[in-house]
């Protein structure tokens, strides 16, 4: 089956089925803190479409792994989004309102519990990824190994460390250059540790995990490129949350550095290096093909 014949639409909800189940049956957040529990559970399912941690099962399945092997991972990392999402929106980073369609966790809950169900998930995550009776024929290196690509990926050298630097550059004129250190961060980074995981967890060779690295890379750059486009000329409604948010916070966006017909342009170089950089791999390799090209031609 080619990728224009893949049917994506059926692939994603059922794996998004596959996740949420997942997720509600191997997380544990307390009854006895109600309502860091409620906050948390409000955040981890909001109706996400659950990216990260199919593209995990996808890279998995373009090398010949079995996803049951990479689901602990899979949605740790989902988690690890999820907390950040959280902390995204607080008032003293993008102060925003509105998360898929729903009120933010801060504004239903309040800041101190928002930052604390943050914390949780985050501290969830790994605690997710590291039990080893969820490990489905996986060795403890590989695990072990795992598990700090996701931390590098997350942290201060990945999504902390990008983010730090959308902070600080808001309201300055970022160039070009800066722009890209900061969407490789923020938002690619752990794009790269979602398909690299699922292909390091099933036994892909060196040359697999160079061309997975360099369409995780791509489609990670492009999934934050599309973004911001729909933040500018997006449906409020379709995507879930407010528009036009970046421009009146002055973001360093490529859209303020290089205009929105050039960040178009930008997104399609994008999106061809990423199914480049998989040509040479078999039709299992058509989920991933097939995301990168709706994560460019999404409106939401």
């Amino acid at each position: 089956m080619s990728a224009n014949e893949f049917d994506l639409e059926s692939y994603l909800a059922y794996r998004k089925h596959l996740v949420d189940e997942y997720l509600k049956e191997h997380i544990h957040f307390p009854p006895e803190f109600a309502r860091l529990k409620e906050a948390a559970e409000y955040a981890v399912f909001s109706g996400g479409k659950r990216i990260r941690p199919i593209l995990c099962m996808a890279s998995c399945e373009a090398v010949g792994g079995d996803i049951a092997s990479v689901m602990p991972f899979a949605c740790a990392i989902e988690l690890i989004h999820t907390y950040s999402l959280i902390h995204d929106d607080l008032p003293a980073i993008d102060n925003d309102k509105l998360r898929r369609g729903k009120p933010t966790v801060h504004l239903v809950f309040g800041e101190a519990i928002a930052i604390l169900a943050g914390d949780a998930i985050l501290t969830e995550s790994f605690r997710l990824a590291s039990d080893i009776s969820l490990w489905e024929d996986i060795y403890s290196h590989e695990a072990l190994d795992a598990i700090n690509l996701i931390a590098q990926k997350s942290g201060a050298n990945g999504m902390a460390g990008g983010q730090s630097l959308d902070v600080l550059w808001e309201g300055k004129d970022a160039d070009e250059q800066k722009i890209w250190q900061i969407y490789n961060g923020k938002t690619a980074a752990l794009i790269e540790a979602a398909v690299l995981t699922g292909a390091r967890l099933s036994g892909a060779t060196a040359q697999e995990i160079d061309c997975l690295k360099l369409y995780a890379h791509n489609t990670g750059l492009a999934f934050q490129l599309k973004d911001d486009i729909l933040n500018e000329t997006g449906d409020a409604k379709k995507i879930g949350k407010s528009t036009g948010t970046d421009r009146a916070r002055a973001k360093p966006t490529l859209i303020k550095a290089l205009g929105i017909e050039e960040c178009k342009k930008r997104l399609e170089e994008l999106t061809q290096n990423a199914l480049n950089a998989i040509q040479n791999f078999s039709a299992s390799a058509d989920p991933l093909r097939a995301i990168a090209k709706y994560l460019a031609q999404r409106e939401s």
